[in-house]
């Protein structure tokens, strides 16, 4: 029988403070969320199934049953794509059975689950003797990385569908890794983390003691847990610190706290970009240095986005804290979306905060090539499009949670949770809204009967302005803004909560250490981050685009532009360039001059989708 599923199980963790709503317990039904869900599902799903199929990454598995003749096909770690493939198919289906991706999930199992080794080893490269033997290269192999994969995918399918036959493939492979490396007392570690906070998934699923100590064992091997500073692959560490969380969530272990927190600050303060998007190095897809944060050369990955949100919901979590929240809302609506284009079925790998809308060329070297930037159905290394509808699939549960106190309200969109107190009396939660767009709110609190609990509301950190009114009332409760606003009442069922907060544009300005935002700004107004792109701005490089302090932000909704957005338009300057003047000039000689131009920004999110196209975000003073 299906059970309830979730962004993270932590209905019986001992030190989580919050428990997220089942996914199946929220519907999404905005004109910014639910299409993009809707989209997921009936569209990317699909057509990611048969980019997989034509690839050959199906088929990977069939060979070892005999059922294919041909070669293996993709990168050693391609197991993987078909298992994130398997989650977001499982997930898309937890409002709702879908015939259509019930089918394609039983043409993925038919090839995967034969291909198990009697001994519970699955990995479609390895077995091929060519490639040399299983565990001989864990820092390259990704065996275990594909191995968490699996068994996220087999935790889903169990959940959503009640089906077991997944779920017992990966606890069979969950058995080998722990005969082989923890009773087998082997210090080795995967190279790519993600098999640690998978393990901690399916010990909630099976309460099965056996696969904590797993992750333990994984996580203190990598010997990083006193470090303070974040560093190296962003989609690792991202993946490494969920788990260090998932871990802390279960044990109460302070040391994996403190790791978390520390890293976590490092960050927030010297590490990542205003859109959320980290690893600001292209060689190594990984953190640089403090403030070493280029803006066209940002690698900024969409799995690293998707890690960050992972961690920060892990973080709430622990918490109960807002600033999580705000971090992870940040990522949701900029990072982690520009990755996927309006149309929901094609990807960005990396996430630049600057482009020029040409491509690159080299005449020495081949490999340095590059089209225009455009985002992409395919890539080689497929990892990004799954993660994307994996985290779209599970979103409705990133909305909601409860405590012992009461519920919290995280995420704002016109959606109806139908939730449960701790003491089981059903409360129904109704939220109307035009987020991001509006900032008016309204919550219609609605208890099975009357009953004292605490609605915790949050107030965004972006908010200047927020005030709320109940059932026609102002509050007499403090309002911060970076906070949740604890709301204890005798709630009634139809009690009507009013949050009103003001969504005027922001100028952001950054540390002055990162050297490419020097005397720039970057333009926010909720949580979005807005872009200057130049099919805006015919004829004009966006790079000689400028805007003056004193300029209004005038915001205006274009309902035809970009399947509908708000724009913001400002009387901004143009650099007058003289090709002629030389590349360097004494002090004191005369600098740029300008003419007046009209500005127009779109959300970052949205850039690219109108072909290749010049790009900035942060915009010269």
């Amino acid at each position: 029988m299906p059970t309830s599923a979730y962004t993270a199980d932590l209905t019986h963790s001992p030190h989580s403070r919050l428990q997220p709503t089942p996914i199946q317990s929220v519907k999404l039904m905005d004109q910014f969320w639910a299409p993009r869900l809707a989209a997921n599902r009936e569209r990317a799903i699909p057509r990611l199934f048969a980019l997989l199929e034509a690839h050959g990454v199906l088929d990977n598995f069939r060979r070892l049953t005999g059922r294919h003749a041909g070669p293996r096909r993709g990168f050693r770690f391609s197991d993987s794509d078909l298992y994130k493939w398997l989650e977001a198919a499982a997930l898309a289906q937890a409002g709702g059975p879908d015939a259509a991706i019930a089918a394609l999930i039983e043409t993925a199992l038919d090839a995967v689950l034969p291909a198990q080794q009697p001994d519970g080893y699955l990995n479609t490269y390895y077995v091929d003797e060519r490639a040399g033997g299983r565990w001989t290269d864990l820092e390259n192999s990704h065996e275990m990385y594909c191995a968490g994969h699996l068994m996220q995918a087999g935790v889903a399918h169990a959940s959503v569908a009640g089906d077991q036959r997944l779920l017992r493939t990966a606890l069979r492979f969950a058995d080998l890794l722990d005969q082989t490396f923890r009773l087998g007392g082997r210090p080795e570690t995967d190279g790519h983390p993600e098999v640690e906070l998978a393990l901690v998934a399916l010990y909630r699923a099976t309460r099965e003691r056996r696969y904590l100590g797993l992750a333990r064992h994984f996580l203190d091997g990598r010997g990083v847990l006193g470090r303070s500073e974040i560093w190296g692959h962003a989609v690792r560490a991202g993946y490494f610190m969920s788990g260090v969380m998932d871990v802390y969530l279960e044990t109460g272990d302070p040391a994996y706290l403190a790791v978390a927190t520390s890293q976590w600050q490092d960050m927030l303060t010297r590490k990542a970009y205003v859109t959320g998007g980290v690893g600001g190095r292209n060689v190594g897809e990984s953190f640089g240095e403090p403030y070493e944060l280029p803006n066209e050369r940002a690698y900024a990955e969409t799995c690293a986005a998707s890690a960050v949100i992972f961690w920060a919901q892990r973080m709430l979590h622990a918490t109960g804290e807002a600033a999580y929240t705000d971090w992870l809302e940040r990522v949701l609506y900029n990072g982690f979306l520009a990755g996927v284009s309006l149309a929901g079925t094609k990807y960005f790998y990396e996430n630049p905060l600057a482009d020029s809308g040409q491509g690159e060329d080299d005449p020495w070297y081949r490999w340095a090539r590059r089209p225009p930037r455009q985002r992409r159905e395919w890539y080689d290394c497929t990892c990004c499009p799954p993660n994307v509808q994996r985290l779209l699939a599970a979103l409705p549960g990133y909305f909601y949670s409860a405590s012992a106190d009461g519920l919290w309200v995280h995420l704002f969109g016109q959606s109806t949770l139908h939730g449960r107190l701790q003491d089981g009396l059903p409360v129904k939660i109704d939220q109307a809204t035009d987020y991001p767009w509006e900032g008016q709110v309204r919550l219609t609190v609605t208890p099975e009967a009357e009953r004292d609990f605490t609605l915790h509301l949050r107030i965004p950190g972006w908010a200047e302005t927020a005030a709320v009114i109940v059932d026609g009332r102002p509050i007499a409760e403090e309002i911060i803004p970076g906070r949740y606003l604890a709301l204890r009442r005798a709630w009634r069922p139809g009690s009507v909560v009013g949050l009103e907060m003001g969504l005027a544009a922001q100028r952001l300005v950054s540390d002055e250490r990162v050297a490419g935002n020097r005397n720039s700004v970057a333009v926010q107004r909720g949580p979005l981050i807005y872009c200057l792109e130049g099919a805006d701005h015919a004829g004009t490089d966006v790079r000689d685009l400028r805007l003056p302090d004193e300029a209004a932000l005038t915001p205006r909704l274009e309902p035809e532009l970009l399947n509908g957005v708000t724009v913001l338009e400002a009387a901004g300057l143009q650099v007058v360039r003289d090709e002629a003047r030389p590349l360097y000039r004494r002090l004191g000689q005369p600098g740029e001059t300008w003419t007046p131009a009209p500005l127009r920004f779109i959300p970052y999110y949205a850039w690219a989708n109108r072909g290749p196209n010049a790009m900035t975000v942060w915009v010269r003073r």
